[in-house]
């Protein structure tokens, strides 16, 4: 950034005004792309509010077509840079810090990959998010085959033709996505443009489903002795804090509630 600043004749310690303009121009588009598809922005307040029961609630009623669900907002942490002058080399130049801004996060419905989202912050330099399930990625490929199957949560219970749906995702093209995630990119986070750069995609998490479809009930009997050990392994090192992560609260000395209610709730 440094770098790009000095490029283009602009003083390291204006990079707040160099960044404002940009910030407004994210803040355009997303109000542009809201109207254009009917929705109004909604900002969340509070960190207790899982944006996945929000999406899921406007699914129920919008339906599954393709295009623009909803777009959230949200004051989140996000890398940026504050210009410094160091005395003993007389060179001044930008330090990487962590601050805050408000980030959008655009839920949409691709033809191909499903439902997914593009969180965009709104300061430079704009370091995107992208999410997307593999589970509804296969399910949208096999409905375009014809293979029945049943999904529920993200769970494939059952399939038609497992062997084929196995081929399919070993066809799942790396470099399609790509090219998925540079046409997301241009439409909700335009800035690109103006850089004249592309952006560089890497795995920031990934999760692999272990899920196990058994044809007939009376094959599980066999594997107690495996599933039992498991389980009781499962109890003694998932601690309360981690129950509360995967359902989207944080344990503090606060805390007035049980896991036993926070879990059925």
């Amino acid at each position: 950034m440094t770098s790009y600043l000095c490029a283009h004749g602009i003083r390291i310690f204006d990079y707040a005004r160099f960044a404002e303009p940009l910030r407004n121009r994210i803040r355009d588009n997303a109000e542009r792309l809201a109207k254009e598809n009917g929705i109004e922005i909604e900002f969340i307040r509070k960190s207790t509010i899982r944006k996945e029961d929000r999406i899921k609630a406007i699914l129920e009623q919008r339906g599954t077509h393709p295009g623009l669900v909803h777009v959230l907002s949200a004051m989140e942490t996000c890398p940026s840079y504050y210009p410094w002058h160091d005395k003993q080399s007389h060179k001044t130049f930008l330090k990487p810090k962590r601050g805050q801004c408000l980030h959008y996060y655009f839920y949409f419905i691709d033809v191909d990959l499903g439902l997914c989202y593009l969180r965009v912050p709104t300061w430079c330099p704009f370091r995107l998010q992208f999410y997307f399930n593999g589970h509804n990625w296969l399910a949208s490929q096999m409905d375009r085959v014809g293979i029945r199957y049943k999904l529920i949560d993200n769970s494939f219970t059952h399939i038609d033709d497992w062997q084929k749906a196995q081929r399919i995702v070993d066809g799942f093209s790396t470099r399609k996505l790509h090219r998925a995630l540079d046409r997301f990119a241009r439409t909700y986070c335009p800035l690109i443009r103006h850089f004249g750069i592309k952006y560089r995609w890497s795995i920031m998490q990934a999760e692999y489903a272990t899920d196990i479809a058994f044809l007939r009930q009376n094959h599980l009997t066999a594997l107690y002795e495996l599933y039992e050990p498991i389980i009781r392994t499962a109890i003694h090192a998932v601690k309360p804090e981690h129950v509360a992560t995967f359902l989207g609260r944080k344990l503090t000395g606060h805390y007035q509630d049980d896991i036993t209610r926070m879990t059925w709730q």
